[in-house]
């Protein structure tokens, strides 16, 4: 936009040696903003698709003994897993096959000596 308004006024307005300079002007002025706009649409990657879902720990809403339901994001999945868990804990996901999530339970740190406190 910038470099149609600098040829009208180039050829209508300014006189000799300013009109080349106008429209050089907003020529870099409109590759700059190009590159800024295809730069700031390609700073991180596409947020979409079941791939996303990849690590994300979720909800199990009926028990997975080996196949039940998880709520991801508002959403209700088929889960599997293999180790069975109930509805209510917390499992992470593993993979996708087809339109089922594969889980596993996440398992609670054991503490050990290094993480009591000393009374």
């Amino acid at each position: 936009m910038a470099l149609l308004i600098a040829i009208v006024l180039a050829l209508t307005v300014l006189p000799a040696p300013w009109n080349l300079a106008v429209v050089a002007a907003a020529a870099v002025w409109e590759v700059a903003t190009a590159l800024g706009a295809l730069w700031w649409s390609q700073r991180r990657a596409a947020q979409v698709g079941a791939e996303t879902l990849m690590g994300r720990t979720v909800d199990v809403r009926d028990a997975c003994r080996p196949v039940g339901r998880v709520s991801v994001k508002g959403e209700i999945w088929q889960a599997r897993c293999d180790e069975g868990v109930s509805a209510g804990q917390v499992v992470r996901i593993i993979g996708i096959d087809g339109l089922t999530l594969v889980v596993e339970a996440i398992t609670p740190r054991r503490a050990d000596s290094r993480d009591r406190v000393a009374p």
